[in-house]
């Protein structure tokens, strides 16, 4: 296997309010829905899209109703602190959860991280160090 993602799905249990958080609350743009699941446009980056969580996990033959942190996190890095502190307000404003509202971290960027209404954890990230970041935007 080659060390890249191809695409990343999410398994939702309310598609419809998955989609008004992403698209009304963060300004996602949709490429493709089949009803069933939906994929939004990439930008550039990986495709990210969400399934409906019983379908995925029957999919992939997990347990639908997994409980607890799930190790999953998404990173999304950013060119600035102010671009970071606007993306965990746009999440706030859409219903997101602030795990951990913006501010310097340990290791010494700049970030916080939210969960959006099925848990799942988008961690927001700057850094001044380096100019070969994974930038997102």
């Amino acid at each position: 296997m080659k060390a890249n993602v191809s695409s990343i799905l999410l398994g939702v249990w309310d598609l419809a309010r998955s989609k008004q958080f992403y698209t009304e609350g963060l300004g996602w743009k949709i490429k493709d829905d089949y009803g069933i699941s939906v994929f939004f446009e990439s930008d550039g980056g990986s495709l990210v899209g969400f399934y409906g969580r019983e379908g995925l996990a029957g999919q992939v033959g997990a347990d639908p109703d997994g409980s607890g942190f799930s190790g999953l996190v998404l990173t999304y890095v950013v060119r600035s602190e102010a671009r970071v502190d606007e993306i965990i307000a746009e999440a706030e404003k859409a219903g997101a959860t602030i795990l951990k509202p913006a501010g310097a971290l340990p290791w010494g960027g700049y970030g916080g991280s939210f969960a959006d209404p099925d848990g799942y954890i988008w961690s927001l990230g700057y850094s001044d160090q380096g100019t070969d970041q994974p930038y997102a935007e």
